[in-house]
């Protein structure tokens, strides 16, 4: 009975030792040694704010029409939408911020929040509860963007929470205010992305298993609603390159001194490349978690093998008890590292420094004499447990691939009649604006239709459906879509001629068919993209629209899917095509 009196003792300790910082700290920085590194999910850019563009403005803040040009150019280049990691909580001085409000209102444009004591709590966002009412996070108020740009851009709070040893690894996705919900920043862009105005929580009696934004899967958290960052290498860019194709942009200050960086696993981090991080982690869905079992299963782990390791020294001798105590030590290694793999979050390293100190206890009662083995066999024990060496076997780099998969998608071309003529009878501002308000008007259709925005061509527009995501009967969505499309710029046009501007008008070209989609470019610099026989002959179905003088033209693939009686045309000769292509126009 004596022999138990160690293990009963360190077991009796086990609460007090589970609950201490030094034992959190200690597992947060296993978890930092163990967790994979990422691959970027392609949907965002960072842009960064450096020192040198601050001195060519002449300093910091930017006057907002400064931005709202910034916001213009990043449109141009084919931006899917816009996160500024900066709030604006006071009127610009130069009285740009209705310029600066009606470009955020071209694309999905997300402004930060941050906390600060006895700020205001933040409109709360809409959310659906899926069990019982939890707490989450708190927030004591924040510094809330002014009512202009408010009312044309999604809020997000851009302060993350940091762990007991004052590092950021884990951001709640939505924060509690006594009203409701209030998302962060990294959350807040996904919602824009989507078109999505709610999340859904799933909840249980031990607070929050999984947080929702409508059209992406369910992120599992904790019982706080925080997910665990990856700390994905996101691509960046710059205010001179804007790289931005085809990309949610993400824009942050680098230059020195305004914005204060923040402590993490991988170094001082500005706000922004914190919650482009968590936004990243939602997407690969790859981010590991500490499941709400994981301190039962670290108890456990912790009172067999201490047991174990003990009994057999005590009773059995030394040489099974070593034998048993290596055996135990690498299985509870292994268990760990594989289920990190896996995405779970177990804590094995008080367990092996406990299995260790037991072990070296019962070496050291039972056999003072043999001192200098017990030592040896400490050092093999710490060379195995090097976190550096299990962060070699971690690591598992992959390098983004250009390639492609063949699918079948439909493509609307969309092109600005006489934009030639339009450019040389208006003033080039006046010619973006017009460019702007067409392409807008697309832009949010396409989005509410579910297509893709493959890219902008000066005044033309290359959409897709059905690739990257499925989507069902896209014959048909693709079809809906363009004829609000056209709707939407009938609207435009009215607009601009009450406004003194020439009319608009565009021609589409809509067509079904097998095309080769995926990453295309070089190994540094690629875009995701559609190529095939079914693009071009959609491309030319939107120049023919101007000969046969219609608003849009339609492939026979299109038309059998679409679920539309359309009207038929004759048919058409295009380059490349033996055979004269049956066409047709929208429904009467």
């Amino acid at each position: 009975m004596k022999k138990l009196i160690a293990p009963i003792l360190i077991i009796l300790a086990l609460p007090l030792v589970f609950q201490s910082v030094p034992t959190e700290i200690l597992k947060l920085k296993t978890f930092d040694a163990l967790v994979k590194e990422q691959e970027p999910s392609g949907n965002f850019v960072i842009l960064n704010i450096s020192e040198e563009d601050v001195r060519k403005r002449g300093g910091f803040p930017f006057p907002r029409r400064d931005l709202a040009q910034i916001q213009i150019d990043l449109i141009n280049e084919g931006a899917l939408g816009i996160g500024w990691a900066l709030s604006f909580s006071e009127a610009d001085r130069f009285g740009g911020d209705d310029a600066f409000a009606q470009t955020l209102g071209f694309l999905p444009s997300v402004l930060a929040m941050f906390e600060t004591p006895n700020g205001q709590y933040p409109k709360t966002v809409g959310t659906v509860i899926k069990g019982d009412e939890v707490g989450g996070i708190p927030t004591a108020g924040v510094v809330e963007n002014i009512d202009v740009l408010k009312q044309q851009s999604f809020q997000g709070i851009a302060t993350a929470p940091v762990d007991v040893d004052n590092l950021v690894r884990r951001i709640p996705l939505l924060m509690k205010t006594p009203d409701g919900w209030t998302p962060s920043f990294g959350t807040e862009i996904l919602k824009a992305l989507t078109g999505t105005r709610s999340y859904i929580i799933t909840t249980n009696a031990n607070g929050i298993q999984e947080i929702a934004v409508r059209h992406l899967p369910p992120v599992k958290t904790d019982n706080f609603g925080r997910k665990w960052i990856s700390w994905v290498n996101t691509p960046t860019t710059t205010l001179d390159e804007m790289n931005v194709a085809g990309k949610f942009v993400i824009i942050g200050v680098t230059a020195n001194g305004v914005m204060p960086q923040v402590a993490t696993p991988v170094g001082l981090l500005e706000p922004h490349k914190i919650q482009a991080a968590l936004a990243e982690s939602i997407l690969i869905q790859d981010s590991p978690m500490i499941p709400e079992w994981s301190i039962a299963a670290e108890m456990l782990i912790f009172i067999i093998s201490v047991s174990l390791i003990w009994l057999v020294i005590a009773y059995f001798g030394i040489t099974l008890g070593v034998a048993l105590a290596l055996v135990i030590m690498l299985s509870t290694a292994l268990g760990g590292y594989y289920a990190i793999q896996a995405g779970v979050l177990i804590d094995v390293t008080w367990s092996l420094v406990s299995q260790f100190i037991t072990g070296s206890i019962g070496f050291y009662l039972r056999f003072r004499e043999q001192y200098k083995l017990r030592l040896q066999i400490k050092k093999q024990f710490e060379h195995y447990l090097d976190p550096r060496q299990v962060k070699q076997l971690q690591k598992n780099p992959e390098l983004l691939k250009l390639g492609g998969e063949k699918r079948r998608c439909t493509f609307l071309f969309t092109d600005l009649r006489g934009f030639t003529a339009l450019s040389e009878s208006v003033e080039p501002e006046k010619v973006t604006y017009i460019m702007n308000r067409v392409l807008t008007a697309q832009v949010e259709a396409v989005q509410k239709y579910n297509g893709c925005i493959d890219k902008f061509i000066g005044d033309a527009g290359m959409y897709i459906w059905n690739a990257p995501l499925d989507v069902k009967h896209h014959e048909q969505i693709a079809y809906e879509c363009a004829l609000e499309i056209i709707e939407n710029v009938k609207k435009v046009s009215d607009e601009l001629v009450a406004e003194g501007l020439p009319p608009v008008a565009i021609g589409l070209g809509l067509n079904t068919g097998d095309a080769i989609v995926g990453n295309m470019g070089s190994k540094t610099r690629f875009d995701y993209s559609a190529i095939g026989d079914a693009v071009n002959t959609a491309a030319r179905l939107e120049s023919a629209t101007k000969e046969r003088n219609v608003d849009i033209l339609i492939g026979e693939e299109t038309e059998k899917f679409c679920g539309y009686k359309l009207k038929v045309l004759e048919s058409i000769r295009v380059k490349g095509k033996e055979k004269p292509l049956k066409i047709y126009t929208k429904h009467l």
